[in-house]
């Protein structure tokens, strides 16, 4: 299995969900995506994830973001799942969640826990997912890769944030400071002179001549 890594093409699969048979990549079509995976199916930390990115759904289509979630159980049990989701976060959860009891696209994706590192997360020999989260841009690229351990509940704000950073850089010749915020100042390209920058940007502060601050131009 080759390492994914920033800029690998995310691997492409076919996938029975919950929204019906997937191929990923006509899935993903000209929008970004966000994969996820849950180690399995009426688990805690999962219920409450799940419920709050179906809370957040409009704030990722904004961004032209489509979300998909993965956990290792048969689509039977993902139905009755999301009834408990929907109850207990009080939303009405509408993307697809793969059905991957066998594991494959969690094998593709290098998603599967450890005895070494989680001997809970690992029952009777067979692993569970650890919490991956993989957003890939219309280019099919993997763009970023974040692993929580099974205890931890993913921050989704930050997912966001990310997101807006990565699209942000895309459009703009420019990189996002410690705990950037959108409609904050934004840190100058190191590729783009000061005397370009001041061209493209309405301020430049020069706080060492390799570190310069810009206000954004408005977008339409």
């Amino acid at each position: 299995m080759v390492a994914l890594r920033l800029g690998s093409v995310a691997p492409d699969f076919d996938a029975d969900t919950t929204s019906g048979p997937i191929n990923f990549h006509k899935f993903i079509g000209d929008s970004w995506a966000v994969l996820f995976s849950h180690p399995a199916d009426f688990t805690p930390v999962c219920t409450t994830e799940l419920g709050e990115v179906a809370k957040l759904a409009p704030k990722f289509a904004e961004r032209n973001v489509k979300v998909i979630g993965l956990s290792t159980n048969g689509l039977g049990d993902h139905a009755k799942w999301v009834d408990d989701i929907n109850e207990v976060n009080n939303v009405n959860l509408a993307f697809p969640i793969i059905a991957d009891a066998d594991r494959s696209v969690a094998t593709l994706y290098d998603m599967l826990d450890s005895v070494e590192h989680d001997a809970s997360n690992v029952v009777n020999g067979i692993p569970f997912t650890v919490r991956s989260v993989f957003i890939i841009d219309p280019a099919k690229k993997i763009r970023l890769i974040l692993t929580y351990p099974a205890s931890c509940g993913r921050n989704f704000d930050e997912i966001l944030r990310t997101i807006d950073s990565l699209q942000l850089s895309d459009r703009q010749p420019i990189a996002t400071p410690a705990n950037w915020q959108p409609g904050e100042d934004v840190i100058v390209h190191v590729g783009v002179t000061t005397e370009r920058a001041k061209e493209i940007f309405p301020t430049v502060r020069e706080a060492l001549p390799y570190l310069r601050f810009a206000t954004l131009p408005k977008e339409n």
